[in-house]
């Protein structure tokens, strides 16, 4: 038992004296450099504008290639948006000229006239100006004599 009794006494303490790290220990130690001066280094300098210098191209390059990236991605869109208005148009177009076939249909035209009251022209009373000719030449100007006649 006095083995025993005599671990039971040693266990207390050995945990106790366990390692559990370093202790927080800050010592205050004061440096004076005042007296100190940068030694320009031309090499170093040289060196850091050749580096600023690649950096900016790098900058650049890459800044050219975003913008192009981009001018084409928007002339996409754009595109993509007149071809909707160009088709869009293109049915637009059609219905105008089913709707101006039908109001050019002859006997539309006759059936209105007659509605209204209106007869078929008389031979004669009918001048084509489409039959004259050439389009791109002068024409000149000409007065018919009227011929009226009174009937009583």
């Amino acid at each position: 038992m006095s083995a025993a009794v005599a671990m039971q006494a040693i266990t207390p303490d050995r945990r106790k004296s366990c390692w559990l790290g370093t202790p927080e220990i800050y010592f205050r130690k004061s440096i004076d450099n005042s007296r100190l001066v940068k030694v320009e280094d031309p090499r170093r300098e040289r060196e850091m504008r050749i580096f600023s210098a690649a950096l900016v191209c790098l900058f650049l390059l890459v800044m050219a290639y975003a913008l192009q990236h981009f001018r084409a991605i928007e002339y996409g869109y754009r595109i993509e948006t007149l071809r909707a208005q160009r088709d869009g148009l293109g049915g637009m177009n059609q219905a105008l000229q089913l709707e101006e076939s039908s109001l050019r249909d002859p006997e539309r035209i006759d059936a209105l006239a007659r509605k209204l009251g209106l007869q078929s022209p008389d031979p004669g009373q009918v001048i084509r100006m489409d039959a004259a000719g050439d389009v791109g030449s002068p024409v000149m100007a000409s007065a018919t004599p009227v011929a009226v006649v009174s009937v009583r």
